[in-house]
């Protein structure tokens, strides 16, 4: 982080602190079905993204990987299953995911200014169960929608094995 956006981080973290101490004598409600929705979409809409960008480039890269080292190499499709057998000797996988996990970012950023905007939580309210299993599974079904859109590079793979033939 920038020296700038670090003062900021320092500065919300003491705003935080501070409200959570005021309140930590004060008994608060659970948050309401219309707040648990906006954490379940605030968390689920920026791992859509990530789910998409990583299953797409996973799979339109680990099939050049497979069309060029696979034929350097002289090792077949049917010849020990070459894709994941390459991925896996030269761990070329590890460092695609770690490509578009750098890409989660940007897709958070690129939420926010369509304006998916923070919950308005308290911070007691923010630690309760209710808001930790609906930002979970936010997380979980956002990241499962995005890998199957991301796998719309699959639709043009089927013409190259039919010319093959």
């Amino acid at each position: 982080l920038h020296s700038t956006e670090r003062s900021c981080l320092l500065r919300e973290l003491h705003r935080f602190e501070s409200i959570a101490i005021a309140q930590e004598k004060l008994e608060v409600a659970p948050p309401s079905p219309g707040q648990l929705k906006h954490v379940f979409f605030h968390n689920a809409l920026p791992f859509v993204g990530f789910g998409f960008l990583d299953n797409a480039i996973m799979i339109a890269a680990g099939t050049q990987i497979e069309l060029s080292i696979g034929v350097i190499l002289g090792i077949s499709t049917m010849a020990g299953n070459s894709k994941s057998s390459l991925e896996d000797t030269f761990q070329i996988q590890d460092d695609l995911f770690l490509f578009s996990s750098s890409l989660a970012g940007y897709v958070e950023a690129l939420a926010s200014r369509l304006g998916l905007s923070i919950p308005d939580l308290t911070p007691k309210q923010a630690d309760m169960w209710q808001t930790r299993l609906s930002a979970h599974l936010g997380k979980a079904i956002g990241v499962t929608i995005g890998c199957i859109l991301g796998m719309f590079p699959l639709l043009f793979f089927g013409d190259e094995e039919e010319k093959l033939e």
